[in-house]
């Protein structure tokens, strides 16, 4: 039999087995079920001779971040990262890609305020690499060199997207 110790403050203390069962519990956990496409769209209106002559095109990106929770219910979430890359030169388009990156998480032991940030900020960070890998794999196989996105600050475009949202007859949710 286990003797309980006196903690400074006169109570007992819990045993190793006791305290490391119930940080277990108490510790928020994320885990990735599955990652897929949902979506994915690539266009190659064909390059002319001075589009291919310029060494930089202008790259319009837009992302955006989604979650939902899973009709299941215990505690899944999908949550979707959504890229579009658009290259020109000049007035002449040069490739439009369009990615929807998804993932199933599931996400345990989260208070209520913490759900928002876990999805949109944790989960998206996780699963961004493999997007920004196929975003750079579909340019390059398009005849392009790779689009390489830069990491993205996902909790900076979470608390830019609340500020926004926070402003009278601000209502967006893209990046």
């Amino acid at each position: 039999m286990a003797e309980d110790t006196p903690t400074p403050n006169g109570s007992p203390a819990a045993s190793p087995e006791s305290a490391g069962a119930q940080g277990r519990q108490a510790a928020p956990s994320v885990r990735i079920i599955a990652q897929y496409i949902k979506d994915l769209s690539f266009e190659n209106p064909g390059l002319t001779q001075s589009q291919m002559q310029q060494t930089q095109p202008n790259i319009d990106l837009g992302i955006d971040v989604g979650a939902t929770a899973h009709k299941d219910g215990n505690g899944l979430y999908e949550v979707s990262v959504r890229m579009q890359a658009k290259a020109t030169s000049g007035d002449n388009a040069m490739f439009l890609v369009e990615l929807d990156y998804a993932g199933m998480f599931q996400l345990q032991g989260f208070q209520p305020n913490e759900m928002e940030p876990a999805l949109l900020v944790e989960c998206p960070r996780l699963i961004f690499p493999f997007a920004r890998r196929i975003v750079a794999d579909v340019t390059r196989d398009g005849g392009f060199p790779p689009l390489m996105v830069d990491p993205i600050d996902f909790r900076n475009l979470y608390l830019s997207q609340k500020q926004k949202q926070a402003q009278p007859g601000q209502a967006t949710l893209t990046g």
